[in-house]
């Protein structure tokens, strides 16, 4: 039986994660689930799966689900915070470690992980784009395995060749082809964006993702942060990494080769996809999801992506470019600004201004450890919560 633990077990893709391991209940264990405050998400995946250990990242939330577990007749642990999601990413029963948690909240258990040799399924972008050189090092020293979950970098995985990290040359790759679905504004006018509501971005047209994610879909810096994952996964540059929209999501991603082959990955939009690729790499297992119809999809669809309609895009290749601690500032300015939308003190239009306005005036450091990404990553949030309230 191969241990598992789920970081983020209540979001999209842990309850995704969920359903393919129930699928296969002779193969895998549930070691331990995590969440942030749904205490009553996890308290049913609790007496579903019954794992050794279950996490709040808040303690109040904690002692709640401790005090229904034990009504409940459960002697499930119950741990709080970082320190608690830090152990059961790396407790030694656990031999995979799903890493969904979002945001940079993610980081610390997903380096715990790696540092502690595990397959990390990796769904936390953050942790590549916060801390990319930090995690592959602690990634090389561990002895760990990085299976990406993301659909497109999964689907790049699996059109590249298995010695992929001896260098794209070397091995015939000339560029990855990333695909976006350019999300539910892709054809409004740049004046029709500037009304949009948080509801309206977040009804993304073909994926089922949480209300952050949906609406980086929408301004396309969920891309961006692809294409600086992708950077380090593919231990490439991102002059060699083209976005492509494809509004049906059926390519998930693409690898040309120097001979004029490209190769692509297909499939129904449907996360448990790529999760059971990871969870049993390199065999194959059944995920439950549709197999694609080519017939009922009849066409596919490509178009290059406005960097003016798309400036989050731009500023995300901007900001690899300059390298340092600017992705980190990237990632801590658009996560304030996204919550600011969604809580009705940001139009949807001044998402790119803000973080833009964040990277002018907090310049990128090179060579900075872990205590010195989490200080600018504090400092970026404080300068960006600055902006948004003077905006207001």
């Amino acid at each position: 039986m191969i241990g598992l633990t789920v970081l983020g077990s209540t979001g999209s893709i842990g309850i995704s994660t969920l359903d393919v391991v129930a699928r296969h209940p002779d193969r895998y264990r549930i070691v331990a689930l995590t969440a942030n405050r749904d205490v009553d998400g996890l308290y049913r995946q609790c007496l579903q799966f019954r794992p050794d250990y279950a996490v709040m990242a808040h303690r109040d939330a904690a002692l709640s689900l401790e005090q229904r577990l034990k009504e409940a007749g459960s002697s499930i642990n119950v741990l709080a915070g970082v320190e608690g999601l830090e152990h059961v990413a790396s407790i030694s029963d656990a031999h995979y470690v799903m890493a969904a948690i979002v945001g940079a909240a993610g980081l610390l258990p997903t380096l715990a992980a790696a540092r502690a040799g595990k397959r990390v399924l990796l769904a936390n972008k953050e942790a590549l784009v916060v801390a990319g050189e930090l995690f592959m090092q602690a990634v090389e020293q561990g002895g760990a395995e990085i299976l990406p979950i993301d659909s497109e970098h999964n689907a790049v995985f699996q059109c590249m060749p298995a010695d992929f990290s001896h260098g794209l040359d070397q091995v015939g790759v000339s560029r990855i082809l990333l695909t976006a679905s350019g999300g539910p504004f892709r054809t409004l006018s740049l004046d029709q964006l500037q009304d949009v509501t948080p509801d309206q971005a977040c009804a993304h047209p073909n994926w089922d993702m949480g209300r952050k994610i949906s609406v980086d879909s929408a301004t396309m810096m969920n891309k961006g942060l692809e294409v600086i994952e992708a950077c380090w996964l593919f231990h490439t540059t991102p002059d060699r990494i083209k976005v492509v929209l494809h509004p049906q999501s059926v390519i998930h991603s693409m690898v040309a080769y120097t001979d004029g082959s490209v190769l692509a990955q297909l499939g129904n939009p449907d996360m448990r996809t790529p999760i059971a690729h990871a969870l049993a790499w390199p065999e194959r297992i059944e995920s439950g999801v549709a197999p694609l119809d080519l017939f009922d999809v009849a066409r596919l669809d490509f178009e290059p992506p406005s960097l003016e309609r798309f400036a989050c895009l731009r500023l995300a290749y901007e900001a690899i470019e300059a390298g340092g601690t600017s992705p980190a500032i990237l990632n801590a300015a658009n996560e304030m600004a996204v919550d600011a939308f969604l809580s009705g003190k940001l139009r949807f239009t001044d998402i790119p201004g803000g973080i833009g306005s964040v990277l002018d005036t907090l310049p990128g450091e090179h060579g900075a450890d872990l205590d010195t990404l989490l200080a600018i990553d504090e400092s970026a949030r404080r300068r960006a919560e600055q902006l948004i309230r003077n905006r207001v």
